[in-house]
């Protein structure tokens, strides 16, 4: 396989510098304020994002652990296989966050319910659309099914720093 190289967009900034106590999920972030600061060349890419209430944000978990095929996630105490988890312990630590957009100035996106690390490099801004990132008759969610509603009251710790 040939190796994939990425170039950050800009920087997130959020009230967490630290994982421990970050929270676990955008569920559990509630009315954190944050801001993805992307490079100013990049502001014309970002025309017509404030028509969308929510974005994906795609970014570099940069102070993640090594990799780990198996993990103990923070909704169990039982290991799972790191790819059935969210943990940011993966072999490209790729974060994935819902977050909602609040307005976007210039080449600077001002974000609520955000659950990443201050400073985390973003590589990617998608807009939502719950037709195609909601698929209806999901019925299975795995070790998950009994704790996903728990994720709310969950905050990191150091396990995967």
């Amino acid at each position: 396989m040939t190796q994939i190289c990425y170039e950050p967009i800009g920087l997130l900034f959020t009230p967490f510098s630290e994982p421990s106590g970050t929270p676990i999920q955008p569920c559990g972030a509630g009315d954190t304020l944050g801001r993805a600061e992307l490079r100013p060349e990049l502001a014309p890419a970002l025309e017509g994002l404030e028509g969308f209430s929510h974005v994906i944000l795609l970014y570099h978990c940069h102070r993640a652990a090594a990799f780990k095929p198996k993990v103990r996630p923070f909704l169990d105490q039982n290991e799972h296989g790191l790819f059935t988890t969210r943990a940011p312990a993966r072999p490209n630590p790729v974060g994935l966050s819902v977050v909602e957009l609040l307005a976007v100035e210039g080449s600077v996106l001002h974000l609520r319910g955000v659950d990443m690390l201050d400073q985390s490099p973003l590589i990617d801004v998608k807009p939502y659309v719950p037709q195609f990132d909601a698929p209806p008759g999901v019925v299975r969610t795995g070790w998950l099914a009994d704790k996903a509603q728990d994720a709310p009251a969950k905050k990191a710790d150091e396990r995967f720093s």
